[in-house]
């Protein structure tokens, strides 16, 4: 196969991914991964291997891995945090994603992350979410629209 044919499944199996069709995207970029390797494919890879076979550990070394050679791209934490997702580690995603967030906006990130409720940091962050005092301060800045 070319780098043509390389291309293609990468291309085919991000697409699936996006799509949330997992077990025909990990089809595609096992195939890819045959042929050669980008931070890309690692990414998605990892993505997809956490999600239908299980393989957290694997899959978030992937990641990780694609994040080292790319670290300023914000689909590879949100594919780390997609793995987090899949391994039962909410909170650590939403760290992850919000990490891939401050280099940017993103779409995708953006949407994943209000799947998962995003909620809005506390006023006072020394204070507990639940404190009277960021209570009130969080309502008060929001009807003012501060916030």
């Amino acid at each position: 196969m070319s780098d043509q044919n390389f291309q293609q499944e990468v291309k085919r199996g991000v697409a699936e991914a996006e799509q949330g069709n997992t077990l025909e995207a990990l089809f595609h970029l096992e195939t890819a991964a045959l042929l050669g390797s980008t931070p890309t494919l690692g990414s998605y890879l990892g993505y997809c291997l956490a999600w239908e076979r299980h393989q957290y550990k694997k899959g978030a070394r992937l990641c990780l891995e694609a994040l080292k050679e790319e670290p300023q791209q914000a689909l590879h934490y949100l594919n780390l945090g997609r793995v987090y997702l899949a391994a039962g580690e909410k909170a650590r995603a939403i760290r992850t994603m919000r990490q891939g967030l401050r280099l940017g906006r993103n779409r995708l990130l953006l949407e994943e992350l209000k799947k998962l409720g995003l909620r809005k940091q506390p006023v006072f962050r020394s204070l507990a979410r639940g404190h009277p005092l960021n209570k009130h301060a969080g309502l008060l800045f929001t009807r003012l629209g501060v916030r």
